[in-house]
């Protein structure tokens, strides 16, 4: 009803309209009487005048049905629209999280084919049902008027095609539920596949696609047959009961005429009410079933909408203003599990010597162990599930910190906390003093540029995946940009420079080309805060220095996290943080961390030998 309700004048509209064609049925019916009493008379003039009536008839509940259409079409495809439109703004506010494990042709099937399905059921329902019902009441009582006796024998089979048709609209609801799945796990394999396309015929397994993409296939195929199986059996079976039902109202009809309480004009208007019945009884017996469908699709979709996003902002979260780029992490505790811990379970934090790091976050040893010379690591806690395990870490502005380790050290997890993709469990993040939970998000991203691993271009043109995000950009910005980025002159070598169209993923640009596009789209944003993911490990040595170049005219006086396993490309940083676990178990300068010989300097040896 709240997506109804903006639209209600339109359906409004549609609804007089209904209520116009439906006042036409019983003239309908009665001037048909009428022409069976003059052609027995055989009065031509009495027939031509109630035809020229009929036709009239005719024409007007045309042209109300007209209005009825087109309105009611209107509203239902506005309906969809403002459903679908809240739907993707819902996902876009959902945590990383649930992208990680949802599937992308499911959800494209749901925004897509669910959501159209939705719009016809509101169709169908205002258009069909509505005036179907209408007719039904209105020829009934008409029906009744003629001869109520024979009204109610006409209809004793109802209540039969009733439960019947309740039966079968339950057991449709059930059948659709699962070939909607069914078509969402095929639409998802399909994205799958394409998706990794390189990579399935790399390992030559085609057949093995092949074959799983037929069992899926197959699996959707029962699903969609059992539900037109259903309809198979019900659409017969209804139509019997009918046409036994019009058997009896011949019997009968002939019945009250023989005793003189029926004349034969009469009997032929009855009749033809009886015949105006039977359009709508089947569209309402069709309609229940596609209702049936209709509710599985809502179902679907409501299911998306109840997903909470596990990052919110504040009701009183306020912008953020423009930042100098000071960065604290303040006993922070992550996990990917979002999993409550019972009382008397240790919290993140309990039971072991937490970190002490001053504002040039020097990484300090519990004096005893410092006296012994002992290579310092944190105790671990039980509670294996933590990514981030109190960790605390303080980054002035300009500052350039590089973060090193072993996979699932924790690394990218750190920086994906800064721009809020999640939230700690425990902790505080503060860019210049203020929590980041207690600004808004936009706010808080728009002063975040980050340059990821793989980078990401969006079908449109090469200028337009430079300024990402505006709707309106300057192009002297973006060619700007893209200087500061080494990306011009392969641009203007382009056979439409920066309106040249880029493919889905950036397919016809080479990995360099795409890593300066997305390099030149963070200095378009001019961030105070930046993070550099593994920018340069795809690449070969002539694109690296390329990129190598154009990131350290990006780095230039801003608050800068690199995360590399190459430590060729952190060698430059002010500090080097070297993560274990979720902790970080060593700090320094490059030359400061080789002089321990501790585990930056094994990294940098199995590296290098």
């Amino acid at each position: 009803m709240p997506y109804i309700h903006p639209h209600w004048k339109t359906i409004a509209q549609a609804f007089v309209c209904t209520l116009a064609v439906t006042a036409f049925w019983p003239p309908q019916a009665a001037l048909a009487g009428n022409i069976a009493a003059a052609i027995g008379k055989g009065n031509m003039m009495a027939l031509l005048g109630v035809a020229g009536a009929l036709t009239l008839v005719f024409l007007g509940q045309k042209i109300m049905l007209y209005g009825q259409d087109a309105l009611m079409a209107k509203a239902a495809f506005a309906i969809a629209l403002d459903l679908r439109k809240r739907v993707y703004s819902h996902l876009q506010r959902l945590s990383l999280s649930y992208f990680e494990t949802a599937k992308t042709g499911d959800l494209a099937y749901r925004l897509t084919e669910d959501i159209d399905r939705i719009g016809e059921v509101v169709y169908k329902f205002f258009h069909d049902s509505v005036t179907c019902a209408l007719q039904l009441i209105v020829l009934l009582a008409y029906l009744i008027y003629l001869n109520w006796q024979l009204t109610i024998a006409t209809f004793i089979v109802a209540p039969l095609m009733g439960i019947l048709i309740a039966w079968c609209g339950e057991q449709m609801l059930k059948f659709s539920r699962r070939s909607q799945n069914r078509t969402s796990n095929l639409s998802a394999l399909l994205t799958e596949v394409f998706s990794g396309i390189r990579l399935v015929q790399a390992f030559a397994a085609e057949d093995y696609e092949i074959e799983r993409f037929a069992k899926e296939a197959e699996f959707n195929r029962q699903a969609k047959y059992a539900a037109e199986h259903l309809k198979a059996i019900q659409n017969p079976v209804v139509g019997f009961l009918y046409a036994m039902s019009v058997l009896l109202l011949l019997f009968l009809g002939g019945w009250q005429i023989s005793q003189g309480n029926l004349t034969g004009s009469s009997f032929v208007s009855f009749l033809a009410g009886v015949g105006l019945l039977i359009d709508p009884i089947a569209h309402m017996t069709s309609n229940y079933n596609d209702f049936k469908q209709g509710e599985a699709s809502i179902d679907r979709i409501f299911e998306l909408m109840e997903i909470p996003p596990m990052v919110v902002e504040k009701e009183d979260a306020r912008a953020l203003p423009p930042v100098t780029g000071k960065v604290e992490y303040r006993h922070v505790c992550f996990s990917y599990e979002q999993k409550s811990r019972g009382a008397g379970e240790q919290n993140c934090r309990g039971g072991f010597h937490q970190q002490s790091l001053t504002q040039t976050n020097n990484f300090t040893k519990p004096a005893p162990l410092q006296a012994a010379g002992e290579n310092y690591q944190l105790p671990i806690t039980n509670y294996q599930s933590w990514v981030l395990q109190d960790l605390n870490l303080l980054a002035m502005p300009g500052e350039t910190i590089a973060l090193v380790g072993a996979s699932g050290a924790g690394k990218t997890t750190l920086v994906n906390l800064l721009p809020r993709f999640y939230d700690p469990q425990e902790g505080q993040i503060l860019i210049d003093g203020i929590d980041v939970q207690t600004v808004t998000l936009p706010s808080l991203r728009r002063q975040i540029g980050i340059v990821p691993q793989e980078t990401i271009l969006f079908s449109g043109t090469i200028a337009q995946n430079i300024a990402f995000g505006q709707a309106e950009f300057d192009m002297e910005a973006v060619e700007s940009a893209a200087k500061v980025a080494n990306a011009h002159q392969f641009i203007a070598q382009l056979s439409q420079g920066y309106h040249t169209w880029v493919g889905e993923r950036g397919v016809n640009l080479s990995g360099g080309q795409r890593q300066r596009i997305a390099i030149a789209r963070a200095v378009l944003l001019n961030p105070r805060i930046l993070i550099l993911d593994e920018a340069t490990s795809a690449l070969d040595s002539e694109s690296e220095a390329l990129v190598q170049e154009a990131l350290e005219r990006l780095m230039l006086d801003r608050t800068v996290f690199i995360i590399a396993h190459r430590l060729a490309t952190v060698r430059r940083a002010d500090r080097i943080l070297v993560l274990e676990k979720g902790q970080i178990v060593e700090s320094g300068t490059h030359e400061e961390l080789l002089e321990k010989g501790s585990r930056y300097a094994g990294f940098y040896a199995q590296q290098f030998r």
